[in-house]
């Protein structure tokens, strides 16, 4: 049996020197599992156009992005592949309110692995880690 493939995003929101978590609620699969925010690509919509969009839904702020991607990679769980495209941005109106999420959390760089984060997600925590 093929795995179905899915593209998402995932937003990699800084502010001084923080990166902004979300935490997955019950009523989300995977739930108890922290998160860049996010989700799935619309067809005909780029990563960026995706990831403002996705924001917008998930938290009522609106931001900007990086013209460049910050990670692309490929995950396969046990039920489906996902393609998580993840891109720096910014606030730039609004104040961050969990619609879909349990709750939100300002994280130090230094201590994001401390935090138990979708197996997809791991690759771009590191490359952050990395960079500091």
């Amino acid at each position: 049996m093929t795995k179905k493939i899915i593209e998402v995003v995932g937003a990699i929101i800084q502010k001084d020197k923080k990166i902004l978590c979300a935490l997955r609620s019950e009523k989300m699969s995977s739930s108890g599992f922290w998160e860049f925010l996010g989700g799935k690509i619309e067809p005909n919509e780029t990563p960026f156009e995706a990831i403002i969009r996705e924001v917008k839904e998930e938290i009522n702020c609106d931001i900007e992005t990086e013209k460049e991607i910050f990670n692309d990679i490929t995950y396969e769980y046990e039920n489906i592949i996902v393609r998580l495209i993840t891109i720096n941005c910014q606030i730039v109106n609004g104040d961050p309110f969990p619609n879909e999420h349990e709750k939100l959390l300002w994280v130090e760089k230094k201590d994001l692995m401390d935090l138990n984060w979708l197996a997809a997600d791991i690759s771009t925590i590191e490359k952050i880690i990395q960079s500091l």
